[in-house]
């Protein structure tokens, strides 16, 4: 999954580790804020915030290898982020129901652990990805 992952590519997120004790999942990813990631306010715009904490639980809910996608997603902003910050994203998967489950990714800035944003998502297993 990571591997074809173009949008996260293209940003420039990378996957830092991730790890699946046998019952949930956990993974870590960063970001650096480039100059095409500030906005209007001279700061890192919420969307691509967003899609770093997306990208980390992809990774967290998909890390036992049943295919994973999100059903709901919200994300509450703590701080700014600014160009030349490195965000890293800490996902890890809460509970499994079924075929749903709940996970919690915490962004922080790399250089002094400052909380940016706090999301949870809500996945959903679905089938095995058909061939193209």
């Amino acid at each position: 999954m990571w591997a074809e992952d173009r949008a996260s590519a293209g940003l420039g997120i990378e996957c830092l580790e991730v790890t699946h004790d046998g019952d949930r999942g956990a993974a870590t990813a960063r970001m650096p804020v480039t100059a095409e990631m500030v906005n209007g306010h001279d700061i890192c715009h919420g969307g691509l915030i967003f899609t770093l904490a997306d990208s980390a639980f992809a990774l967290a809910c998909n890390a036992g290898g049943t295919p994973t996608v999100a059903a709901t997603c919200d994300i509450t902003f703590v701080t700014a982020a600014r160009l030349g910050d490195v965000l890293v994203a800490s996902a890890r998967e809460r509970t499994t129901y079924g075929r749903n489950g709940i996970c919690d990714v915490t962004v922080t800035r790399e250089a002094d652990g400052a909380v940016v944003a706090e999301f949870r998502g809500r996945s959903r297993s679905v089938g095995p990805r058909a061939a193209p």
